[in-house]
């Protein structure tokens, strides 16, 4: 491989940082890019029971395997293929398969604390901030969660005041000091993620 760019997307839960790094993925041809889901990296949990599942703080840093995704993304930059995991949102543990990834020419790691660890900071080229109101983030946490992964409302209004909200403050918000761009309201702010994606032209091109 020659020069690998690696973008680090972060922001609180429903900020749209899923929606930023697929506008990024549409402006380059797809062979050049590959987006990482930090979610993909919790823990597995097949040893404990659905019901002790349920009960995991996964808005807390503790809930990834943060050295595996170092050790994944520390590949795709040595141009090294990986078989990263996927996660089951359903039954809150790890499926059986996992998603044979190539390496690329740009590597988006998108994820709640994509800014937090230093060790991870240190494998990004490029660290974005997706900032949104906690009203937009609320929402769209909300339909997200009944629409995708079957949960019930009351359900994601108890896990969103005990656990996201106090999750997000202590342990998200303070990483956005780190962030070399802030894109303020999601993916509704086109001036920023559009200066974003000429950073990224302009390295495919400085590339060919």
């Amino acid at each position: 491989m020659k020069n690998v760019l690696v973008i680090g997307i972060a922001g609180k839960s429903g900020s749209g940082k899923t929606t930023v790094a697929e506008e990024f993925v549409d402006c380059v041809d797809s062979h050049d890019i590959e987006i990482i889901r930090f979610d993909d990296y919790y823990k597995n949990q097949d040893h404990l029971t659905y019901e002790e599942r349920v009960k995991t703080n996964y808005d807390h840093p503790e809930a990834f395997d943060i050295e595996l995704l170092i050790g994944d993304i520390k590949k795709l930059k040595d141009g090294v293929p990986i078989n990263k995991p996927t996660y089951d949102f359903v039954n809150h543990t790890r499926k059986k398969e996992y998603q044979a990834i190539n390496p690329r020419k740009i590597i988006v790691i998108e994820g709640l604390f994509t800014l937090l660890e230093p060790k991870v900071r240190k494998l990004l080229d490029m660290k974005v901030f997706v900032d949104t109101d906690d009203d937009d983030c609320l929402i769209r946490r909300i339909t997200r969660d009944m629409n995708e992964r079957g949960r019930e409302y009351e359900s994601i209004i108890d896990q969103y005041l005990t656990c996201v909200k106090p999750m997000a403050q202590q342990f998200i918000e303070p990483t956005r000091k780190y962030a070399d761009v802030i894109i303020l309201h999601g993916g509704g702010n086109q001036v920023a993620i559009n200066l974003v994606k000429a950073q990224l032209n302009e390295f495919i091109n400085k590339e060919k």
